[in-house]
C-alpha cells in the first residue's frame, strides 16, 4: 500500500477545509491501494520559516521542521485541499511547502479545490504551477467546488454529490497510477 497524505490547507478561525477534507479523506480510504493520513496545517500550525539553512540541506534545527520532514518524507503520494484567498492558494500552504525540499520529490500531487464562482481553480493553477518546482507531477485530474458553502449540510458535513465523487474516483485512480510509475523514479538515484 502506499502511503497518501492529504493536506488541509487553511487556517484561519472559522475555515471550511477540514470539512472538505474529510469528504475526500472518506472516498480516499474506500481505495485499496492507500495508507491515508489528514495532515491539518491549521493543527500543526508551522510558523513562518525559521530554519537558517537552506531546506535543501536537511539540516534542520527545530522539532516542528523534523516532524514535518518526516510525515512528508515518508508519503508516496498527496492531495492538496485547497481554498481561494486573493486569486490564489493560502499562505500557510506556502510556508509548509517552503519548509522542504527534497521531501516532496517525484511524488504525484492530486488537488481539490473550494472557492466561490471559480471553485477555486485560481488556486488550484497556481498551486500546481508551484508543486513542479518542488519536483512534484500535479495531476490533470482535480476536484474543483463552486460556491462549496451549498455542500455542507446541518451536521457540518461536507457532500460531494455525485459529478464530485465521479470526479474524485477517477482522480484517485490516477493517483495510484502515477504513484507506482514515479516510485521507480523516486528510487533511482542516478
Amino acid at each position: 500500500m502506499y502511503n497518501l497524505k492529504i493536506i488541509s490547507s487553511t487556517v484561519r478561525p472559522g475555515r471550511k477545509g477540514p470539512v472538505v477534507a474529510k469528504w475526500i479523506e472518506n472516498l480516499a480510504r474506500q481505495n485499496d491501494n492507500f495508507n491515508v493520513e489528514v495532515l491539518d496545517l491549521g493543527e500543526i500550525n508551522l510558523p513562518m520559516m525559521n530554519e537558517p539553512n537552506h531546506p535543501i540541506l536537511k539540516k534542520y534545527q527545530h522539532e516542528h521542521t523534523r516532524k514535518w520532514s518526516a510525515k512528508i518524507d515518508e508519503a508516496d503520494a498527496f492531495i492538496f485541499v485547497t481554498a481561494e484567498y486573493d486569486y490564489n492558494y493560502p499562505a500557510p500552504l506556502r510556508n509548509a511547502l517552503e519548509y522542504l525540499s527534497q521531501e516532496w520529490g517525484y511524488k504525484p500531487a492530486a488537488i481539490v479545490s473550494y472557492g466561490g464562482v471559480s471553485a477555486g481553480t485560481r488556486a488550484s493553477n497556481a498551486l500546481k504551477a508551484d508543486l513542479s518546482t518542488f519536483r512534484m507531477v500535479p495531476l490533470t485530474e482535480s476536484v474543483n467546488f463552486p460556491f462549496f458553502q451549498k455542500n455542507i449540510n446541518d451536521q457540518n458535513e461536507f457532500e460531494g454529490g455525485e459529478s464530485a465523487n465521479k470526479a474524485a474516483d477517477n482522480m484517485l485512480r490516477q493517483l495510484v497510477r502515477w504513484t507506482k510509475g514515479l516510485k521507480a523514479i523516486k528510487e533511482d538515484k542516478g
